[in-house]
């Protein structure tokens, strides 16, 4: 994503709504790359050669403007402990990793915590804008890192986008870190 060339935009004259957009997302090597097949065979792919093509569809729903854009007021604010964006978790295997996630907006109620992760994420409603997400991750997670992104929902107003980063490790170092670290 770091080299994404194509912004969505829209008029300033858009209507409330549901929009379906629709696209292809494709990525290229930075330099001509040999690839190996799984039967053994190889294929060379150039920069201009797509390694992986995948259609994307979505609804956009377009909301009202927020009266206020100040983080905390309509915009529900994470609070502490709320990770920060980026930061960087580790836990082990077989021990549940616990995210806590407090947010805050004045003037609406936070009501939903919206994420993506992997598939056995859980999550659970602490009361007054705060959540939890936990995971345990297998065997066949060991040595992988995860991201795992989430906003909170006011009534029709989202906080920001925090995505954190999970590595699932057996080594000494990796058990003798806590499952809540964050990275300043």
């Amino acid at each position: 994503l770091d080299h994404l060339s194509c912004p969505v935009s829209s008029s300033a004259n858009s209507s409330r709504g549901s929009y379906v957009v629709q696209m292809v997302m494709e990525d290229f090597p930075l330099q001509t790359i040999t690839l190996t097949q799984t039967g053994g065979s190889q294929v060379q792919k150039t920069t201009s050669d797509a390694i992986s093509t995948i259609p994307i569809q979505f609804v956009l729903k377009v909301d009202a403007a927020a009266p206020s854009c100040t983080e905390g007021q309509y915009l529900p604010r994470f609070l502490s402990p709320t990770p920060n964006n980026r930061a960087q978790l580790y836990t082990s295997v077989n021990q549940m990793l616990v995210i806590i996630i407090s947010s805050q907006a004045t003037q609406a109620t936070s009501s939903e915590l919206l994420y993506s992760g992997p598939y056995n994420v859980n999550k659970s409603s602490l009361g007054s804008g705060s959540f939890s997400l936990t995971w345990t991750p297998s065997v066949a997670e060991d040595g992988e890192s995860h991201p795992i992104c989430f906003v909170v929902q006011a009534t029709e107003y989202q906080s920001e986008l925090r995505c954190v980063i999970v590595t699932v490790g057996n080594s000494e170092t990796t058990q003798s870190s806590t499952t809540t670290t964050q990275s300043p």
